[in-house]
């Protein structure tokens, strides 16, 4: 089958569970009882969302921050209803290799064979928009360290230890615990007839959805989005690489996995979350606030940083865009030490650099739209949370913050139609 492999969702593997930023996560101690050995003869099925359809699709499995070889089998993809539930009869067995089970070492990721999806007979129809589709596998035996990305905002679900292989089961019988994070499972691509476009969201909480809403795809790249698929249909997809915590130039790679709750840097995983994704066309890069506030980096190193990158960017894919985003305020914020008047400071140093740089091929000025210009605070519509309540921190924008932020976009800077 002659076609183009574009990323149709994805997830940054963070670190190993539970040292990650997540939001709303249920009490997993059953699940996982000891971190150190996690997962043991159990079935995972994630729920996610493509953003572009195709008649054929393959998975990419993640061992990023595993200490031993992992075996799964019972690897299956369908259509998702509600809950743990499968819509029946479209349920399709994934293989590697044409094997039903892979091994993945520590530190790699595996991508399967295509599976052809025989429900979906017609990609382009207008009802597929929206629709999630479900993901099961089975760990054999203990995978020890589990790779997961902390901050899906997206409900998925998990089967008791010892349960085995449950994928084959379109109910949700077997799978009891629900969670609020992506476990190993961090990329999806579909094949599609005409060449697509491919947006990558690359960043930190900011883009991971801090502060939107549970299961809403109120994130700035969802409503981004949503405005593309309005424009060109299903030939665009906009993939989401943000990971609460990132920073650009740090952690030191020195750091212990379990201290990095942001994930290793940006510069670190640039390869892996940007240049290995399928059909790259945009990559949209927002990031430099948690340097500032975390590891009390200058303006000057995350310039030097963020150069790096796009440096390595132009490298790698001569003929990616490359966008840049203004960080938007932090001032007075109640996380770390990000709401100092110094990190302020540096971050509006940054800023001016952004907007005057001639690095890009475009940029993006979120903290125009943000910036409560009587404080040079968050706006205050836009501080109470939106997912579990509160006040808010200062620092990540709600949905109402986010929502403006996806829409001020330009959408032709995103996507040039030659």
């Amino acid at each position: 089958m002659e076609g183009y492999w574009a990323a149709a969702w994805t997830a940054s593997a963070q670190g190993p569970f539970p040292h990650g930023r997540e939001t709303a996560q249920p009490d997993l101690s059953a699940v996982f009882p000891d971190p150190g050995t996690g997962a043991f003869d159990q079935s995972f099925r994630m729920v996610v969302r493509p953003d572009i359809w195709g008649r054929q699709l393959r998975i990419r499995l993640s061992n990023a921050h595993g200490k031993s070889s992992i075996a799964f089998d019972g690897i299956f993809v369908g259509l998702h209803v509600m809950s743990g539930n499968i819509l029946p009869g479209t349920n399709c067995s994934i293989t590697f290799d044409a094997q039903q089970s892979v091994s993945v070492e520590p530190g790699e990721e595996r991508l399967s064979d295509p599976v052809q999806l025989d429900f979906l007979e017609e990609p382009e129809n207008p009802l597929l928009i929206g629709r999630t589709l479900a993901i099961s596998f089975h760990v054999v035996g203990t995978s020890g360290p589990v790779t997961y990305h902390a901050k899906a905002l997206q409900t998925s679900y998990l089967s008791e230890r010892g349960a085995g292989s449950c994928g084959q089961i379109e109910n949700e019988t077997p799978f009891p615990f629900s969670t609020t994070s992506w476990f190993f499972l961090d990329a999806v691509d579909m094949k599609v007839d005409q060449k697509p476009f491919v947006v990558v969201a690359f960043g930190d909480s900011i883009s991971d959805g801090s502060g939107s809403t549970i299961n809403g795809y109120d994130r700035w790249p969802d409503v981004l989005a949503r405005r593309l698929n309005a424009k060109y249909g299903n030939r665009i997809s906009v993939v989401n690489q943000g990971i609460g915590g990132n920073q650009i130039i740090g952690p030191p790679n020195s750091t212990p996995l379990e201290e990095r709750l942001g994930g290793i840097s940006a510069l670190s995983r640039l390869e892996r979350d940007v240049i290995a994704m399928a059909g790259i066309t945009t990559v949209i890069w927002l990031e430099g606030i948690n340097d500032l506030g975390h590891a009390a980096a200058t303006a000057s190193n995350i310039i030097d940083g963020l150069t790096e990158g796009v440096t390595r960017l132009r490298k790698a894919l001569p003929d990616i865009r490359i966008v840049v985003a203004t960080l938007t305020p932090a001032l007075n914020a109640t996380t770390g030490g990000h709401g100092t008047p110094e990190v302020d400071a540096h971050r509006r140093t940054y800023n001016d650099f952004i907007r005057n740089a001639d690095l890009f091929d475009a940029v993006i000025d979120f903290d125009a739209v943000t910036v409560d210009k009587s404080s040079g605070e968050l706006q205050p519509a836009m501080r109470p949370g939106s997912s579990i309540g509160g006040i808010g921190d200062g620092l990540h924008p709600n949905r109402i913050g986010y929502q403006i932020m996806g829409h001020t976009i330009d959408l032709d800077m995103i996507v040039v139609d030659k």
